[in-house]
């Protein structure tokens, strides 16, 4: 863990920095993060919104931060992806400036820079420890060899740990159906587990015998033994992926009961398409609960006609939190780091000295039509 930034760390006052990407491709995404942001300043009075475009580019970001604190702005909300936030952190650190992130890239946290996107740690940490309350201790993980599924199988090593669970077994797999079948495949053991007793099937069907046939039909009832894992941490996020895991897994002889699936935050979206996949029900995830986002949401629709992106949530929080602080003392560590933590739209969250951000992430199940919150966030995040 990096070294905490001090206490007083931060300035005391000046307008808030809000880092955008208002041209480029990403503008849209920008300018719902500026009117989110602007949604959590009061019209008179408090510290003012300077708004800055960084181009979605490190160097735009750079920019816009370098210009921003040259006129004298205590704080920076934003910017908006990782790349940019590693341009920007070490010119608000020369600055001892705080940044209010709004990527969910955990690894760029440090003093003074937290990211407050829902990170695949926070996803991970959430869930393996409701998973572990019910018993299931031993570990595997199928997971995208990409970044993100890096970032899981690094979040699943730490939480494994933590919670004094043997090594989780880590299986990568190349996106595509032959990626994806070979890789559940390595991950079930399936040779060892099931294919003697088909074997011993086959060679009794072979036979050719009624006592060859009473011999295999008696086989055929026989259970493959289950897999050495008793929880299953899936990173695919696309509807293709999890079709095609929908037949392979129980074909390996993977699934529930002797299984309990688990997987990420993303799967909010995709949980009514899982739901017609028998094998994927009572999957769970940790993701916000949708009913604390409920308030900014209208507040959102009311002043701007249009639904909000997932991403605004964080960009107001952001803002809220800084004009927060700017009330209590200014935009010090001490003030952003209270033990107290906030309550945003996502639920509760907690800024620490590190720059890490606990979150206060419910937990669901994938149900029939709808999924059910099985474990709701906590309200307070300093609760044993």
């Amino acid at each position: 863990m990096p070294q905490a930034a001090p206490s007083g760390y931060g300035r005391t006052g000046g307008n808030v920095l809000l880092l955008a990407p208002l041209t480029g491709s990403l503008a849209p995404v920008g300018q719902a993060l500026v009117n989110a942001a602007k949604l959590a300043f009061p019209a008179s009075g408090g510290p003012g919104l300077d708004i800055r475009d960084t181009g979605g580019t490190p160097e735009g970001a750079a920019t816009a931060a370098q210009a921003g604190l040259a006129a004298g702005d205590g704080i920076i909300i934003g910017p908006l992806t990782s790349g940019e936030t590693q341009a920007v952190a070490p010119i608000a650190k020369a600055a001892g400036v705080n940044v209010l992130a709004f990527t969910n890239d955990g690894s760029v946290a440090a003093p003074g820079v937290w990211p407050l996107g829902i990170t695949p740690s926070q996803q991970v940490e959430r869930v393996l420890q409701v998973a572990a309350d019910a018993g299931r201790t031993q570990l595997a993980a199928l997971l995208p060899d990409t970044e993100f599924g890096h970032h899981l199988s690094d979040a699943i090593s730490a939480e494994t740990s933590k919670l004094g669970e043997p090594a989780a077994q880590i299986t990568f797999y190349e996106p595509g159906f032959t990626g994806v079948n070979q890789a559940v495949e390595q991950l079930s053991d399936f040779a060892d587990r099931g294919q003697g007793l088909m074997n011993q099937i086959k060679r009794a069907e072979d036979l050719g015998t009624a006592a060859g046939r009473a011999k295999a039909a008696a086989l055929k009832h026989q259970q493959v033994p289950p897999p050495s894992f008793n929880a299953l941490f899936i990173g695919a996020t696309d509807a293709n992926t999890l079709a095609e895991l929908a037949n392979f897994l129980p074909y390996y002889d993977v699934s529930p009961p002797q299984v309990q699936f688990l997987g990420p935050a993303l799967w909010a979206n995709l949980a009514p398409q899982m739901a017609n996949q028998s094998v994927f029900i009572g999957a769970m995830y940790a993701a916000a609960d949708p009913a604390a986002g409920t308030a900014f949401a209208n507040k959102y629709q009311s002043a701007y006609g249009a639904v909000p992106p997932a991403i605004a949530e964080v960009a107001f929080d952001a803002a809220a939190i800084a004009e927060l602080a700017a009330g209590q003392g200014g935009y010090t560590s001490s003030v952003l780091t209270a033990p107290a933590g906030f309550t945003g739209a996502d639920g509760v969250l907690a800024l620490h000295p590190d720059g890490t951000v606990s979150r206060g992430l419910a937990v669901f199940s994938v149900e029939p039509g709808q999924p059910v919150m099985t474990s709701p966030g906590p309200a307070n995040l300093n609760q044993p």
